[in-house]
């Protein structure tokens, strides 16, 4: 079964059966169109690597047809691959400001200022993009101007929900406009693409207000000084730090480069116009420590952000002692855990009371419950509910409640299946190749290559280099060198650093004739007698490579 030109297919390449890297793909009429393009952050089981996205390789290969990139919002999950991934696909770009203005910034990063053909749509707009009519639908998140798409096409019409909850009072930008998600419905929805994230809470989510209220009375407990990590994004959070402190008679410091981004691209698009300018981290060290609270990056143990440096106590101009705070205004993202309850100590260590949303209400998703993800579907109605941005467990989940929800044809699909919307009964009428490039240094490669594949098998076993040199008939003209890094250190374990000299020395030895001329030979049975020696003493079989030097 494959797809025929004229069916309306939906295909993520990122982003479905896993939280983070969206990159979806609609097609009709032989053209594509992607929303979002987004990358996910590495972890212990990704050395080496901080970010990584979705492979485009297989929309790359349908170039010509692809029309353009829309953005439902400005998260990273969302929009911090198209750095990156653009030059590959050269196309325009639809967003409204906040995420253009955040865009324009990250392309000035990379020299690709001015190349992208970004159009600006304002909260609630249109456009006409090939067989796609796409309008704008507000709602509400941990970010401004968070948009659902309506997608019309000749088919019936897609609501694409992007990140979303009902925020009743969201304190920065309007309320959702739930009046128009209730016109789509009675208009008749075709299918909804939806946010799985929070699908296991029971409930609504919950508002921003109401996270300001507790914030300014959680600062007046506190007389010495106080930080508070949260997402830079959030900048109803960043405004509602600085009314909880100014409540206080406390001025606000940023201390983290990202956190200065956003302030910037939300002043210019009218977001923080009552709060007054924040401190330096420079200029607040010379304030009373009762009379400033320092706004910082790394809610998520980042190794590199602020509030790790300070923990770590290397930060130039920050530092923290006993009866100073640090309020986690955050939630822990899964797989950070070790890394956030590392930080966690290290700040205990120091004498610092430390504050999560376990010891207070201190943060509020900006994905919606189950309460809302109900009311969404009793506004919409959709004939077809296609769960994503989940892990399998929350696709299923949200599935069987889309199923409650009275929604005729719930359909559970992964990255890389094509899925027929229309016409005709939903089904996935083909696959496609997926993968996941990974930012290294100044290039993209792919996450499963023989360099990342190298790289880990480093971390865990370490790297061996052999080097030997024999004359024409393969005699050994001294011993072999050998340096087992991440394994030996052979200024204080000469005798086992000996004992894997001799290894290569003896299994060189052995060699016959032939085999001794053999460059391939040599190499082989060098690095075997390594891997064979150190993992009998040591338990590790290293990475190991052979340099060979015929005299």
């Amino acid at each position: 079964m494959s797809a025929d030109p004229g069916d309306l297919v939906f295909l993520p390449l990122g982003g479905t059966g896993e939280i983070g890297m969206n990159l979806n793909l609609y097609g009709l009429g032989g053209k594509w169109l992607i929303v979002d393009c987004g990358v996910s952050f590495g972890d212990d089981s990704t050395p080496g690597v901080d970010i990584f996205m979705p492979d485009p390789a297989f929309i790359e290969q349908h170039r010509k047809d692809l029309l353009a990139i829309v953005l439902t919002h400005a998260h990273e999950d969302h929009l911090g691959a198209l750095p990156y991934l653009w030059p590959r696909l050269r196309c325009p770009v639809y967003a409204t400001p906040f995420a253009a203005s955040l865009l324009r910034a990250k392309l000035r990063e990379v020299g690709l200022d001015g190349q992208v053909k970004l159009h600006e749509l304002p909260l609630g707009g249109t456009a006409k993009i090939g067989p796609f009519e796409i309008e704008l639908v507000t709602l509400t998140h941990s970010i401004p101007e968070p948009n659902s798409l309506a997608i019309r096409t000749i088919h019936g019409t897609v609501v694409h929900t992007g990140d979303w909850k009902f925020d009743p009072e969201p304190l920065v930008g309007p309320p959702a406009d739930t009046a128009k998600l209730s016109r789509l419905g009675d208009e008749g929805v075709l299918a909804m693409v939806g946010d799985s994230t929070n699908i296991f809470n029971k409930g609504a989510t919950g508002s921003e207000a109401s996270v300001r209220t507790s914030l300014a009375e959680l600062f007046g407990r506190y007389k010495k000084r106080i930080a508070v990590a949260c997402f830079a994004s959030n900048v109803a959070r960043v405004e509602s730090i600085a009314v909880a402190a100014a409540a206080h008679d406390r001025r606000v410091a940023l201390v983290g480069r990202s956190l200065w981004r956003i302030e910037a691209v939300a002043r210019e698009n009218g977001y923080l116009a009552d709060i007054a300018p924040f401190l330096t981290e420079h200029d607040a060290a010379y304030m009373p420590e009762d009379k400033v609270l320092y706004l910082c990056t790394g809610s998520q143990g980042e190794p590199r952000a602020a509030l790790a440096r300070i923990a770590a106590n290397n930060h130039p101009h920050l530092t923290l002692n006993k009866g100073d705070v640090v309020i986690f205004s955050s939630r822990i993202i899964p797989g950070n855990e070790r890394t956030i309850f590392r930080l966690h100590n290290q700040l205990v260590r120091l004498g610092v009371e430390v504050v999560t949303e376990k010891d207070h209400f201190v943060h509020v998703s900006g994905h919606p419950g189950r309460e809302d993800v109900t009311r969404m579907y009793q506004l919409v109605r959709p004939t077809i509910a296609v769960p994503v941005h989940g892990e399998a467990r929350h696709l299923q989940e949200h599935a069987r409640l889309a199923g409650e929800c009275g929604v005729t044809h719930p359909v559970i699909i992964g990255d890389g299946e094509m899925l027929r919307l229309a016409p005709g009964l939903p089904a996935v009428v083909d696959t496609v190749p997926i993968g996941r490039l990974a930012v290294d240094g100044n290039r993209l490669v792919p996450l499963d290559s023989v360099i990342m594949r190298s790289r880990h098998r480093m971390v865990h076993n370490g790297s061996a280099v052999v080097t030997l040199v024999l004359d024409r008939k393969g005699k050994l003209l001294g011993d072999p060198q050998v340096t087992a890094m991440g394994l030996l250190d052979a200024e204080h374990e000469a005798e086992e650093h000996d004992a894997v000299v001799e290894a290569v020395r003896d299994a060189i030895g052995e060699l016959q004739g032939a085999a001794r001329q053999s460059d391939d030979v040599v190499r082989e049975t060098a690095r075997l007698a390594v891997r064979r020696h150190l993992k009998h003493s040591h338990g590790k079989k290293p990475l190991t490579d052979v340099h060979l030097v015929r005299v």
